[in-house]
């Protein structure tokens, strides 16, 4: 009876495996098809179909976590006690399953044309994000309430086929075994064969590691687009929780935790700093003002302000003439990355001046106990300077407020804070801001202001038309520059925003200038990754921002040209420009004022570039700059990284969860 019983249960778990499976594989093909544009030109079926075997043997992994599911919470129960009656557990837990599946499957299309991943560690901001916030904005923009009610049809064709399958199909019967003996003998060959097939499903179609598939080889093809879609939804959120784990734990790319001392030794203030506080290896002396010293220093965070805009290709757009007049009127490099790929690293890499190392500081204890040694207030405060953070958005969003304020800021404003009415489901809009801003001028000291803008952001709701706008030639040229967008409409809505930050700001700047002229502006993106021209862009059109440097005695010629930098130099690059010789501050990344700028690299989460390539950290891709006219020296160009890119993480991770105590001193170390 228990053998009967428990052979009868293995099948209808099988049966829940294999439409586990089949479901996976069918929405992987489904969403190659739909979104087929996003496959790079060249890429042939060969590569397709290797995608897809690859993809199978991959969901074998989710399939059989939910077999094992079904197993512990009805098959085992059964065997041990066989009056038990749970088969409708199973229906139930694959119904859910499903309805989870096929919302994960209507929710991968918006969120692979915002970001180009089938979920990345982006979800991870999201779950600390402004969840009210998040909810609006995928009812306003990403179509929520439709795409919830297929999920739901899905679910109930599921349901349907699963009643079938579980419940009212039957399974094979038990061979008939006379003796003992055969019985035993079967029940051994199942549980072996139940083994084998255990260890195959749980490696991804092998036996061990080597043989078989798993998120971390699974990039099979040369297709960015169908190496995404091999990873099931299931498989693509265990990537964010493996990687999630990895950062906090210091285990990505670059922490190495066993030579923090040799990399604190490495460091300006190495030369002649000992003992075991670090603080003294992060300073550095100023070599003397560049520039007059201004009474108000801005830097702007623009909300996905990326760089590609920027570029002579996309000239006829004309969404970026404010930033390109600063430039040219100023100092600019197009050699700059963020510091992460949401806003939050960008506003933690500018306030905390440390790259990004995985351990996110706004949510790290230490960063509420005292500033870091490297935190940009600090710095400016020593000069003489207030130093205020304004917002577009809500003051206690992902903990900026309550962090900026205990890394030395002496003022946060959102917008409640300056009586501006909210404009969408994030704050209020950028004329709001600087408005506000611009107003409370009047009554300050000398500040430093580091501003964040919101309106180039879903739900882009700014009316552009009342804004002065053609959106109907927005949309044209967006069809004549960019024939391969896949939503022409929608991608010149967001360029539209994009137009819009850049006037307000540009706006901004000229009428600071004229009431203040002494004032200095850095003007800088928080990530790009948002908008991009087309379906295939490239690194840099994905990943780089710009960063203009304008105010009076600014010149092409006060920094070194085409220098390369990111957002934790801006700091220590403003120091330089306006203190006196001799001035003692603290970073961990070198101003972009240094002579060698222009030969050094700069990274953020997932990417890195120099002045003539741009790559992916872990990964081969690497792509010469659309600059860069020569035949770059690719090696050459990594070996740039690897000389700071261990330096700069491990000192990072190590301040955010150590401190500036540095580990005891090894035997043989200096």
């Amino acid at each position: 009876m228990r053998l009967s019983r428990f052979y009868d249960n293995i099948q209808r778990d099988l049966k829940l495996f294999t439409f586990v499976l089949f479901l996976l594989c069918l929405y992987r093909v489904l969403f190659m098809g739909l979104e087929h544009q996003y496959i790079a030109s060249g890429t042939g079926w060969a590569a397709v179909g290797q995608a897809n075997w690859t993809g199978l043997r991959l969901s074998l992994k989710g399939a059989g976590g939910v077999m094992l599911l079904s197993f512990v919470t009805t098959t085992l129960p059964e065997l041990i006690v066989p009056r038990l009656q749970l088969r409708r557990l199973r229906l139930i837990w694959g119904t859910l399953i499903s309805f989870v599946l096929a919302v994960l499957f209507m929710a991968r299309f918006p969120y692979y044309a915002e970001f180009g991943q089938t979920y990345g560690m982006q979800v991870m901001q999201g779950w600390h994000d402004d969840r009210t916030a998040l909810f609006w904005t995928m009812m306003q923009e990403y179509g929520l309430p439709w795409r919830l009610a297929l999920a739901i049809g899905l679910t109930a064709g599921c349901w349907y086929v699963l009643r079938a399958l579980l419940l009212r199909r039957g399974t094979w019967p038990l061979p008939q075994l006379a003796s003992r003996g055969r019985q035993a003998a079967f029940t051994a060959l199942l549980v072996v064969g139940l083994a084998f097939f255990t260890v195959f499903v749980r490696f991804g179609g092998g036996f061990n590691y080597a043989t078989g598939i798993n998120w971390e080889n699974a990039a099979v093809t040369g297709d960015n687009f169908l190496n995404e879609c091999i990873l099931d939804d299931i498989q693509a959120l265990y990537r964010v929780r493996a990687i999630e784990k990895k950062m906090q734990g210091g285990m990505i790319a670059g922490v190495d935790k066993a030579h923090v001392r040799a990399y604190a030794a490495q460091l300006p203030g190495g030369q002649t700093a000992k003992g075991d506080d670090l603080t003294p290896y992060l300073a550095r002396q100023a070599a003397g003002a560049r520039i007059a010293r201004p009474k108000h220093i801005f830097i702007v965070l623009g909300e996905s302000w990326a760089q590609w805009p920027m570029l002579p290709q996309y000239d006829d757009l004309h969404v970026a003439d404010g930033i390109k007049s600063l430039a040219a009127a100023g100092w600019s490099t197009p050699y700059f990355m963020p510091t992460g790929e949401f806003t939050s690293a960008a506003i933690c890499g500018v306030v905390t001046g440390l790259v990004d190392a995985g351990a996110r500081p706004n949510y790290q204890p230490r960063s509420y106990k005292e500033p870091y040694p490297t935190a940009l207030a600090e710095q400016f405060r020593a000069l003489g300077y207030q130093v205020d953070f304004w917002y577009g958005g809500a003051p206690d969003w992902d903990n900026l407020r309550r962090m900026a304020l205990a890394q030395g800021f002496d003022h946060f404003y959102g917008y409640p804070d300056y009586g501006a009415p909210k404009t969408n489901t994030w704050g209020t809009n950028d004329k709001n801001l600087f408005q506000a801003l611009v107003t409370h001028l009047s009554d300050e000291p000398p500040t430093v202001h580091l501003i964040m803008t919101t309106s180039n952001h879903p739900p882009y709701n700014i009316d552009l038309a009342a804004e002065g706008l053609d959106m109907a030639k927005m949309e044209q040229k967006v069809r004549e520059l960019i024939p391969n967008a896949r939503d022409p409409a929608a991608l010149a809505k967001e360029l539209g925003h994009y137009w819009y930050m850049d006037q307000v700001v540009t706006r901004f700047v000229h009428e600071v200038q004229q009431a203040y002229p002494d004032s200095l502006f850095v003007i800088t993106g928080d990530h790009a990754v948002r908008t991009d021209p087309g379906p295939t862009p490239t690194l840099y059109e994905h990943q780089s921002i710009p960063c203009v440097i304008y105010g009076d005695g600014v010149t092409a010629a006060t920094l070194p040209a085409g220098a390369v930098g990111s957002q934790p130099a801006i700091a220590a690059t403003l120091v330089e420009l306006i203190a006196p010789a001799g001035f003692t501050y603290h970073t961990l990344v070198p101003p972009m004022t240094e002579p060698d700028a222009p030969q050094g690299a700069a990274f953020n989460s997932s990417t890195w570039l120099t002045n003539s390539v741009i790559g992916s950290i872990e990964g081969n891709a690497l792509e010469p700059l659309p600059q860069f006219t020569g035949e770059p020296d690719f090696d050459a160009e990594r070996a740039k990284l690897t000389a700071v890119l261990s330096r700069q993480r491990t000192l990072s991770w190590w301040l955010l969860m150590q401190g500036t105590q540095l580990p005891l001193q090894q035997a043989g170390e200096q």
